[in-house]
């Protein structure tokens, strides 16, 4: 469904993606993984035919270059970061957007229920939880019922419980039919939506695995999770590099790989160094969730 064919793109001399090749196969989700600046982003910009680049991107056969309108009416799109107009009223979001697609929505029930936003038409966009607009992001990516899915970061914005739940509803409405390619920073969330992890370093794709895997690729049977201030991410990694970890930056904290016996090790480090721990999770190959095509309907 997806055909990316020796892409790069370029930002002055630097390029942010180098000769990527990937496929996306129809009803086959794919996750991007890798630090910031590995280049995720950009390519998804790039196969939503919104930056120009070198190769090719198809969608559904389409070119993304030549033929971008009819390549993006196959794709449903929610980003990272949401752009609603406040004073609308959902019913009117959801109605504006769909006239943006061509499409004449009479029920905007009809579009609300599945993402369980039901009886909020009236409600101005404003008035909604971050949750909420995710939902309504996510309802407004699916008008028209495209084959395919992009999503960059949903859920960096949402607390653990709004996390849970958005992944829950991905989980039912991406259906078998419908291809997913998405760029996240939790290993949760790959194990739940992907059937492939593609891996990117420096703008290029340096493994792939499936998301079972993932947490062996990382270089060790364990990998503590670490959520910190943005402040604090530079003075953590430098302390956990100066005690013999190796550290590496993720979206929302830092990845330590750790022994078995040092599982503390990293918390108790920056405890002591007075660095606030928001949030962590310990993950391991043997607890990664795993994706079961059988499991979306």
């Amino acid at each position: 469904m997806i055909e990316i064919n020796s892409v790069t793109k370029r930002f002055g001399r630097a390029a942010a993606v180098e000769r990527v090749n990937l496929r996306v196969d129809p009803g086959e989700g794919v996750a991007l993984w890798g630090s910031n600046g590995a280049g995720k982003t950009t390519l998804i910009r790039c196969v939503l035919g919104l930056l120009p680049f070198e190769g090719t991107i198809r969608v559904g056969g389409f070119d993304v270059a030549t033929r971008g309108k009819q390549a993006r009416s196959l794709i449903g799109y929610v980003p990272q970061e949401l752009g609603f107009y406040d004073d609308l009223r959902v019913g009117q979001a959801v109605r504006f957007f769909g006239s943006l697609k061509g499409l004449s929505i009479r029920d905007a029930d009809g579009v609300l229920e599945p993402v369980g936003l039901l009886g909020h038409d009236g409600k101005r966009v404003r008035e909604l939880s971050g949750g909420m607009k995710q939902r309504l992001a996510l309802a407004i990516a699916l008008l028209g019922d495209p084959p395919v899915l992009v999503l960059d970061e949903v859920t960096a914005s949402l607390d653990a419980c709004g996390r849970q739940e958005f992944v829950s509803l991905l989980e039912r409405l991406a259906h078998s039919s419908r291809s997913l390619l998405f760029a996240s920073h939790r290993v949760e969330e790959v194990g739940s939506l992907a059937k492939r992890v593609v891996l990117m370093e420096k703008g290029r794709v340096t493994d792939e695995c499936p998301p079972d895997a993932l947490v062996s690729r990382l270089g060790a049977a364990n990998v503590l999770h670490l959520h910190l201030p943005v402040a604090d991410r530079p003075r953590a990694i430098d302390l956990l590099r100066g005690s013999g970890f190796s550290p590496r930056l993720n979206g929302v904290g830092i990845l330590v790989p750790v022994p078995p016996a040092q599982k503390a090790g990293p918390l108790r480090i920056l405890t002591e160094a007075k660095i606030s721990i928001e949030d962590f999770e310990l993950l391991n190959a043997s607890n990664t969730p795993r994706h079961d095509s059988e499991d979306r309907s």
